[in-house]
């Protein structure tokens, strides 16, 4: 029986992703899925390997391919991703295929019936690899559809002020003075925008250069930022241990 692990951080995502594969392949075994490069780690040191693997490019503790340093992975593999096709065509020939998010089942089943047409497996090269890391590294999230009611809105990454954690929800709020939910959790948006532009202040905050009007001190190595527009939020406060990078980043 086939077994299949799927390695993907976005829960709706990944239940998509396994409802589709056991609708198309019911007489095959779903494994996980896995959400972060560690766990998947682990996972492959301590199973047996699977008969294919369904993996994320970008995961919520880095990108994939470190999976690759840190653990043989003798399973072919169909990459799924949101980065356009320029990021990825240096490894495609080394792997079966890649999937640009949303996924279509039709060329899910597409991807499956390559593989089920290999006789050997396919592992991706290393030096492909590390390649499409370095573009990937430089690729980063331009745009974000939020709900809007039943609607959904395209909002820019260069007119977010910043994104916050309330009531363990995540939200992002634009220089036009507009708050929405984002379905992303804090640490994922941290890979996805430019680090020179976003910078994670604590652990409820990741905020835009732009936005950034004055430093207040807070104490002898804290800062308590001001933002334009204003947001008010009494734990706008640059960590002690993130100030001395910020003070960096600021001073460009």
């Amino acid at each position: 029986m086939t077994k299949v692990l799927i390695v993907e951080d976005e829960r709706l995502a990944a239940e998509k992703l396994e409802r589709m594969v056991a609708r198309l392949r019911p007489e095959w075994t779903v494994l996980g899925p896995i959400e972060t490069v560690e766990h998947a780690v682990k996972w492959l040191s301590a199973n047996p390997a699977p008969d294919l693997i369904l993996l994320d490019i970008q995961l919520a503790d880095g990108i994939s391919f470190e999976i690759f340093d840190q653990e043989g992975v003798p399973s072919p593999v169909i990459f799924t991703t949101a980065y356009d096709e320029y990021a990825i065509r240096a490894f495609k020939v080394n792997s079966i295929d890649y999937l640009l998010k949303p996924i279509d089942p039709d060329a899910l089943d597409t991807a499956l019936r390559k593989f089920e047409r290999m006789n050997t497996t396919l592992v991706p090269d290393r030096m492909k690899l590390e390649t499409a890391r370095q573009q990937i590294s430089q690729v980063y999230k331009s745009r974000f559809l939020v709900k809007v009611g039943s609607n959904l809105l395209s909002v820019l990454t260069r007119d977010v002020e910043l994104f916050f954690i309330d009531e363990r929800s995540v939200f992002v709020r634009t220089f036009q003075g507009k708050t929405y939910d984002v379905d992303y959790s804090l640490d994922q948006l941290q890979q996805l925008v430019d680090p020179d532009q976003f910078f994670r202040i604590n652990r409820n905050y990741l905020v835009n250069i732009d936005a950034v009007t004055k430093l207040v001190s807070y104490s002898s190595s804290r800062f308590k930022l001001e933002l334009h527009p204003e947001f008010r939020a009494d734990d706008l406060i640059v960590a002690r241990d993130k100030a001395s990078d910020f003070k960096k980043w600021m001073d460009r």
